[in-house]
């Protein structure tokens, strides 16, 4: 690459500058600094990406959509949504709206962590080394050819001495060769190889399941998944989100201890559903430790509008460390689950503080999961990106799908972390570089059922096919003693399909897979 980066550091009112010329491989930029007060670190390299180049900026958490965008494409905020519906929903809260600016103009788009501009099969990837000290964020505008670099740690205050300015990773070759690149000068290798297949509550009976319902659940999953297999308990065990020491009584009547033994009984792995950073108003933990919430200004900072309105616990407090440590402690434990699916990770750290930016915040969380479940499974989910790296076992990459293809139209004017079948599969693709890298991705589930869904034949099989070849995790929320025995012979196809090999994704005609099975190559269409 010869082109020039060029970066400024203003920390303490002083002004640091200097050129990196031609970036390659590792680039980390280091200053020494005076004590004070990081201003801004920004830093622009000049980048075309053509009339036919494509371009990807990392959305900021797992939910957001960003695929990738041509040169007349735009990024769309939050400006239209009205002002009472933001004050009562919160939907600024599930992505970066509160503290990055969206101007919705086209050929201006944001990203976290890394982007890359693509021509063809060549890949130019620019990508964080190292989030602790702050986000990577990268604003590129294509109209005047520019790719602007900022770290998100203003207002943390630096001791006096290094700066770490930006640690990045610069390299232009296939998209194997660059990523390969990256995440071995990352040191950062997946915790498990090991793919899952199975099964999860959430997307037939959402909140409303039972011990009964879940027995029931098990019995038709024993007619035909594997042992060994994932069988999830998802939302609607607790009695409210926050309240995670014991069951739904009503619900669960025997308790979760129960419920572990009969799925290890089917012989297969038991997974629980919890959101561990967050509470709803209607908690007791909401209700008894108002003192726990995490406050902004004083007050304390809501997350989003799911359940009753839900609420960022601080991981600051003693007090909620020892809660957490606790609740991890019964349900891996005690009750005996594999694997938990942690959601709504990012209300760990919407805010840094004078001590630690956002980045660092989200990253001491993670690291705080992994303390208190040990070797136990982690499914993240809801989490900013790149601080869950090589710290989870399994990762959502996507929103969540639906029960149709993309939502009613008042919703597809909202937030880009919305639930959508259509925008789930678009980024399984556009992140399919982090499974078997990160993580072992988890593009969320795919269904064969025809009853209680929208969506037809064909966008089923679309969704199925892409969530086997691309994903590590490989669950349905069907019940399978449904299954006709066409949908039974469907299923064991995707089994079959998500042991392909030598798969890729190829953009020269179009949007497809091609994979090998058996040594037998096929081409999967994703236009």
């Amino acid at each position: 690459m010869d082109k020039l980066l060029r970066w400024r550091a203003l920390v303490g009112g002083r002004a640091l500058t200097g050129v990196v010329d031609g970036p390659d491989g590792a680039v980390r930029i280091r200053c020494d600094a005076p004590a004070g007060t990081i201003q801004a670190i920004t830093a622009i390299l000049p980048w075309e990406m053509g009339k036919d180049g494509r371009a990807f900026l990392n959305g900021y958490q797992t939910w957001t959509y960003c695929p990738e965008c041509g040169k007349r494409d735009k990024i769309r905020g939050l400006a239209h949504v009205p002002k009472p519906l933001l004050d009562k929903y919160a939907f600024d809260r599930y992505g970066d709206y509160h503290f990055v600016d969206y101007p919705n103009k086209r050929g201006l788009f944001h990203g976290f962590s890394w982007c890359y501009f693509r021509r063809g099969e060549r890949f130019c990837l620019i990508a964080s080394l190292d989030e602790r000290p702050g986000y990577t964020i990268f604003r590129y505008d294509a109209n005047r050819g520019l790719l602007a670099i900022e770290r998100d740690c203003a207002g943390v205050e630096h001791p006096g001495g290094t700066l770490h300015a930006f640690d990045l990773y610069v390299a232009e070759g296939t998209e194997t060769e660059v990523f390969d690149g990256w995440f071995a000068a990352m040191g950062v290798k997946p915790r498990t190889g090991k793919k899952l297949a199975g099964y999860s509550s959430w997307y037939n009976r959402y909140q409303d399941i039972t011990q009964e319902a879940i027995s029931s659940d098990l019995a038709g999953c024993k007619t035909l998944l594997s042992p060994g297999d994932l069988f999830q308990v998802d939302d609607g065990w607790e009695p409210q989100v926050g309240d995670w020491l014991e069951p739904d009584s009503a619900k669960f009547p025997r308790g979760m201890k129960s419920v572990a033994e009969e799925i290890h009984d089917a012989g297969f792995l038991a997974g629980l559903w919890l959101a561990p950073f967050v509470c709803e108003t209607d908690s007791n933990l909401y209700r008894e430790h108002p003192d726990w919430l995490l406050k902004v200004n004083g007050q304390p900072w809501k997350c989003g509008g799911n359940w009753s309105g839900f609420y960022a616990l601080d991981i600051d407090l003693p007090a909620v460390r020892d809660y957490l440590r606790g609740v991890f402690d019964r349900v891996l434990d005690q009750w005996g689950f594999d694997l938990v699916k942690l959601d709504f990770l990012y209300g760990a750290a919407p805010f840094g503080k004078k001590t630690e930016s956002r980045a660092g915040r989200m990253i001491r969380a993670m690291e705080l999961l992994r303390e208190w479940c040990g070797d136990k499974l982690i499914l993240g989910c809801g989490v900013p990106v790149m601080p869950a790296f090589g710290l989870v076992d399994y990762c959502r990459v996507s929103c969540d799908v639906g029960l149709d293809w993309d939502d009613v139209w008042y919703m597809r004017l909202l937030h880009r972390e919305r639930v959508s079948t259509k925008q789930a599969i678009g980024n399984t693709i556009f992140r399919r570089q982090l499974n078997g890298r990160a993580w072992l991705s988890d593009p969320d589930v795919f269904f064969l059922r025809e009853e209680n869904l929208r969506l037809t034949a064909e966008q089923k099989r679309k969704l199925a096919q892409v969530n086997a070849l691309l994903g590590g995790v490989l669950l349905t929320s069907d019940d399978p003693a449904g299954y006709s025995p066409t949908a039974r012979e469907q299923y064991r196809a995707l089994r079959e399909l998500s042991r392909a090999e030598n798969i890729h994704v190829d953009t020269k005609r179009g949007l497809c897979v091609t994979y090998t099975i058996g040594g037998r190559e096929f081409r999967l269409s994703l236009a």
